[in-house]
């Protein structure tokens, strides 16, 4: 299917969804083609991940990194609750609902 640009500019979208669906659209000037509608390629949906397992054996973590994990942890939980990360929610009361 051949258009003329004023055609082109007033039913885009509808070119458009003609091209999705496979059709072949060609937008004319002065009855001379000008380009083609093609539809764009869609990325795949693992698109930029990373595939499990690819770090496998190129990490090294340290024997005892559970324990300085729990370490961690109860030092960040400290300093929420004393109002160090969110100054202020130490005045909030408790949620006892769970």
């Amino acid at each position: 299917m051949t258009v003329n640009m004023h055609t082109a500019k007033t039913q885009l979208s509808q070119l458009i969804a003609r091209a999705e669906e496979g059709e072949d659209v060609v937008i004319a000037r002065n009855g001379k083609p000008a380009v083609r509608l093609v539809p764009a390629e869609q990325p795949s949906s693992g698109e930029g991940r990373i595939p499990l397992g690819t770090l496998r054996n190129k990490l090294k973590l340290p024997e005892d990194w559970e324990e300085r994990w729990r370490e961690m942890d109860a030092e960040i939980e400290e300093a929420m609750l004393n109002g160090a990360v969110f100054p202020g929610a130490s005045d909030a009361p408790a949620n006892t609902s769970n």
